[in-house]
């Protein structure tokens, strides 16, 4: 019997040499994001504050393919490209005749897909002199990976990290502290925005974007860096799905349906988009499917309006999927997932029926993952368990139908940090956190003044 490949690699020499921009190919007129103030369509002088020229250039840019630099290309030899893996036994263990391939981001320095946009933001900003970079992060993913893209190019690093996921994966702090970084529980009391949050002391990534935005608007020495949601960011990961694409070719197989765990869309987006773009195009088909918490469903039940990226109202008005700026999610151990809103290219996408969505329960994710686990090996983050969820969803579904469906996932970070939610689930103590429509509706009752989507 012939060995049955189950890795598929590629050599440093096929790391991609541009980023695939999918703006050009976007169904409609893309909204731009306005300033809150004049709600004119935001321009770079709402940006320099914050972002270097080159990241703005990035954001805008119209061209098809970017170029990533070489000093950016000789950094993700440190892990790129990642591996595609067929899941032999996990097809066995579902008993399903779908085909089920994972992108592998865990092999990283930071164990997630996050360093692939952390070095380019690391390297433009060196670029243009600044000497410290201010962030955010959830459960910790976003903050390692911005530390070490920093010390690689030695940058100073200051990192509010949502006080959840503070308390729940203490060694990610320590990882980013052994880079070098500064992190700070996050509603501090730092900052004018961390303050007038002291009430809610969970925290979201919305106050934690607020109190990093306000410190690097405040120096001049100083620029904020965003893990998600921008379209360079989501530019920047697209490496995924390039890789991915060149990966699934030699397996000899193309996708039916490509799926990825959701919170501000930029590890969706990097597996995703290189496939979409043949879509958009009429050069294939296929089903893109998005996997939310159903204790923040910003796809599944947001309202599409211009709202603010934060919670304390410092960045441009964006034309998104919202649960509104101010509302705090319930604590879930995928803290990367809890965003009151999503990249407005990705929301853009869900809006025009090209990428459907779907939320799910924090026990049946971390099921999942379990079952992925004994399967596989890996012990999966929180966020990617929901991808695996809607995984198992379609491979049961392709049984029942009688199908050979091919799946793509992204399994974008391990969980080796986040062993204290395993705990919880394998003990059975594990909550449901439930979602408030009521806080919902209060928060878009907060909403900013702006003009009406079509």
């Amino acid at each position: 019997m012939a060995e049955e490949p189950v890795k598929f690699l590629l050599g440093e020499r096929d790391i991609p040499t541009h980023w695939v921009n999918l703006l050009p190919d976007l169904p409609g007129e893309p909204l731009p994001p306005l300033n809150p103030q004049t709600l004119e369509p935001a321009g770079p002088p709402d940006l320099t504050p914050i972002f270097p020229l080159g990241l703005i250039e990035q954001e805008v840019s119209p061209e098809p393919l970017v170029p990533i630099p070489e000093e950016v290309r000789d950094a993700y030899r440190l892990w790129r490209p990642t591996p595609l893996f067929r899941a032999r036994r996990l097809e066995r263990e579902l008993d399903t005749p779908a085909h089920i391939y994972y992108k592998y981001e865990g092999v990283s320095p930071a164990g997630s897909h996050k360093p692939n946009t952390a070095v380019p933001q690391a390297y433009e900003n060196v670029r243009a002199g600044i000497r410290r970079l201010t962030t955010e992060t959830g459960a910790g993913q976003w903050g390692s990976a911005l530390a070490f893209a920093c010390t690689l190019f030695g940058l100073e690093c200051e990192v509010f990290m949502v006080g959840s996921s503070y308390d729940q994966t203490p060694y990610r702090r320590s990882m980013m502290q052994t880079w070098g970084a500064t992190v700070h529980r996050s509603p501090s009391t730092l900052t004018e925005s961390g303050r007038a949050q002291q009430e809610h002391p969970t925290g979201s990534l919305g106050i934690a974007i607020s109190e990093a935005v306000e410190v690097a608007a405040s120096r001049e020495d100083t620029n904020y860096a965003l893990g998600s949601v921008l379209n360079h960011v989501l530019l920047h990961q697209t490496v995924i799905g390039q890789e991915a694409s060149a990966q699934m070719e030699s397996a000899g197989e193309q996708p039916d349906v490509v799926i990825g765990c959701v919170g501000g869309g930029s590890n969706f987006a990097g597996l995703a988009f290189p496939f979409l773009r043949q879509v958009l195009r009429g050069e294939a088909q296929m089903r893109f499917l998005a996997a939310e918490p159903s204790a923040c469903p910003t796809l599944t039940r947001g309202v599409y309006r211009y709202d603010f990226g934060d919670t304390a109202g410092l960045t441009p008005l964006m034309a998104m999927f919202t649960l509104g700026h101010d509302f705090v999610p319930p604590p879930v151990h995928a803290g990367g997932l809890r965003y009151h809103g999503d990249a407005p290219m990705l929301c853009g996408l869900v809006r025009a029926g090209a990428v459907e969505a779907r939320a799910y329960h924090q026990n049946e994710t971390f099921a999942a993952a379990v079952r992925f686990a004994r399967s596989e090996g890996i012990i999966p983050a929180p966020e990617p368990a929901h991808a695996i969820r809607a995984v198992i969803e379609e491979a049961e579904a392709a049984r029942e139908a009688g199908e050979q469906r091919v799946i793509l996932f992204g399994l974008c970070g391990h969980g080796h940090f986040d062993l204290s939610a395993y705990d919880a689930y394998l003990a059975g103590e594990l909550e449901d956190p439930e979602f408030s429509q009521g806080d919902m509706d209060a928060a878009l009752g907060r909403l900013p003044e702006a003009p009406a989507i079509a």
